[in-house]
């Protein structure tokens, strides 16, 4: 038998054994940083989407202004206001006429909006200040899940929204679907339209004494 060829000491082997954890912890330590940065990479996109955009400017007394000018038809912009994301949408003359439609309501859990969910002036078949801009809370009043914006297409010129967590459904002026765990619509925040391009979100001309901290759920 060669040197080479010798069994390993039992200095050596004590040597190996004490090694041997240490390699595992710094594999383990590698492989936890590897998973905590990919997670980190896939959530920031989702985060940041909640920052706002640059469509908006925050005032000192807790409102948002939005420039809607950019804004096209059949899509929605995403602002932040009180931490909540906030869509903003420009209804084309199709998803307007979605709305009335009678087979609708029957669909519907509140389709004339009787919960306390938005202003006063929201309280009609658009639920909004203005037919033509739909302003939104996206948060899913069943578990409190963001919503994904479903743009309307040749197949569907109504457009919705989708829950993403438990498969609750939005018409698009934030009526929720009997068929759908969801027990109330999307809550509207207090709104003012500025301007044919600009609206503030935070105070509503029409119901000044709104408190938003007093709907059914949010």
């Amino acid at each position: 038998m060669t040197q080479d060829d010798a069994p390993p000491s039992s200095s050596q082997q004590g040597l190996e054994e004490e090694n041997h954890p240490r390699r595992r912890d710094v594999l383990a330590t590698v492989t936890l940083g590897m998973g905590c940065a990919g997670a980190c990479a896939l959530a920031y996109p989702f985060l940041n989407s909640l920052n706002g955009t640059q469509s908006s400017r925050i005032g000192e007394d807790d409102t948002v202004e939005v420039d809607c000018s950019k804004l096209a038809p059949g899509q929605q912009l995403v602002v932040t206001w009180r931490g909540w994301p906030v869509f903003v949408q420009r209804r084309t003359p199709e998803m307007l006429a979605s709305l009335r439609v009678p087979e609708l309501a029957h669909r519907l859990r509140d389709p004339e909006s009787k919960m306390h969910q938005q202003p006063q002036d929201a309280i009609n078949w658009h639920r909004s200040v203005v037919p033509e801009i739909g302003v939104l809370i996206g948060i899913c009043t069943h578990l409190g899940c963001v919503p994904s914006f479903d743009a309307p297409s040749s197949g569907d010129r109504s457009g919705k929204y989708a829950c993403p967590c438990h498969g609750s459904q939005f018409d698009i002026a934030g009526r929720a679907y009997k068929d759908a765990p969801a027990p109330y619509n999307l809550p509207v925040p207090p709104v003012t339209i500025i301007s044919d391009q600009h609206l503030l979100i935070g105070k509503s001309k029409g119901d000044p004494d709104f408190d938003i901290a007093t709907i059914q759920q949010i």
